[in-house]
């Protein structure tokens, strides 16, 4: 395989994801979830997944479609298509499985993964965490990764427009 299809290998739909999943736990693997726009990875971002990573075997990333990122962030996002982000995502060498969802939560895809583990951002508290309640139910972990100072999609963006770096 071409590592660009290496690549696209690790980008799912439900169903295909499903199917790794019944895999993943025959093998007894610890199934670890966190999801988010990630309009431009930025080492926030990186800091955040490498930490969920560490949480279990299988790193699945939950990806918001474009429509999604639009009814969150507004006409003027993604700033990059789901393609281009679930791409860079799955370029992750501690990132197994990235599966798009077009809600503009993860809910019914957290449910139909039941992660053992459930991370998030330092921007959430444990009860504004969608799918926490089900996970924790379920004998499940939630995690918080505290978020790097001064680093954000907004932030970088907002340096773009100024002609900063």
């Amino acid at each position: 395989m071409t590592p660009h299809e290496l690549i696209q290998a690790k980008i799912f739909t439900p169903a295909q994801l499903q199917r790794s999943l019944n895999l993943w736990r025959f093998y007894q693997k610890r199934i670890v979830f966190t999801n988010g726009c990630f309009d431009i990875l930025h080492s926030g971002h990186v800091h955040l997944l490498s930490q969920a990573a560490a949480f279990g075997d299988i790193l699945i990333v939950g990806l918001n479609a474009d429509s999604s990122v639009k009814k969150l962030k507004g006409d003027n996002r993604p700033l990059q298509k789901e393609t281009t982000r679930a791409s860079v995502l799955a370029s992750l060498f501690y990132v197994q499985a990235v599966v798009l969802f077009e809600e503009e939560t993860p809910l019914r895809l957290i449910s139909a993964i039941a992660p053992d583990v459930l991370v998030k951002g330092g921007d959430y508290k444990i009860e504004t965490i969608v799918g926490a309640d089900s996970v924790l139910q379920r004998g499940g972990k939630v995690e918080i990764i505290p978020l790097l100072a001064g680093v954000s999609t907004t932030s970088v963006e907002e340096k773009m427009l100024k002609g900063k770096q």
